[in-house]
């Protein structure tokens, strides 16, 4: 009778001192993820120089969308590709956009995007219709981005979220620009 006394007080101690941590730290983790933000990482080099394949991300929830501002880097769900995909903010509702040779005009107003990597010569005209949003890679080259979709602008409900800080490769980490 000892022996199993002893062991269930052993299983009862084990269980307070690992197990309700344990399942505290999970749900904790869930709710962080679920509520405030999440990771993501990189898949393609539409970013590329700001962000590379493989770079890791954390990202924080949007929940009021006017906290957005135009060269934010924005993480959203594409209905025409049925993806998620993370591109920078170029158009807000009702702005007026202008590429012309390459160089992208908002509301008549030229962007300065020293962020850059690969120019093109793309020309094209847009009218961010309200409840919408307009996004071009960094690297124009190569990203198929806003200017090659069917329907070029993202509902702000699938916006889920805005890049913060790189953690890896760990000699980048860092916020992002």
């Amino acid at each position: 009778m000892e022996i199993d006394e002893k062991e269930e007080v052993t299983k009862k101690s084990f269980i307070s001192e690992w197990g309700i941590p344990i399942i505290s730290a999970i749900i904790i983790a869930f709710l962080i993820n679920k509520f405030l933000l999440f990771k993501v990482i990189i898949p393609s080099e539409s970013m590329v120089p700001t962000l590379n394949v493989d770079d890791r991300l954390f990202v924080t929830r949007v929940y009021d969308l006017d906290n957005l501002k135009r060269g934010d880097i924005v993480v959203f769900y594409s209905e025409e590709l049925q993806a998620d995909l993370i591109k920078r903010l170029i158009g807000l509702p009702g702005d007026k956009i202008k590429i012309e040779n390459g160089i992208v005009s908002v509301n008549g107003e030229v962007l300065k995007e020293d962020y850059i990597g690969t120019a093109d010569n793309f020309n094209g005209e847009y009218e961010v219709p309200e409840s919408k949003y307009f996004f071009l890679g960094d690297n124009r080259l190569w990203s198929k981005d806003s200017r090659y979709w069917i329907n070029p602008y993202i509902d702000g409900e699938d916006i889920s979220g805005k890049a913060q800080i790189k953690v890896y490769p760990f000699s980048e980490i860092g916020r992002i620009k």
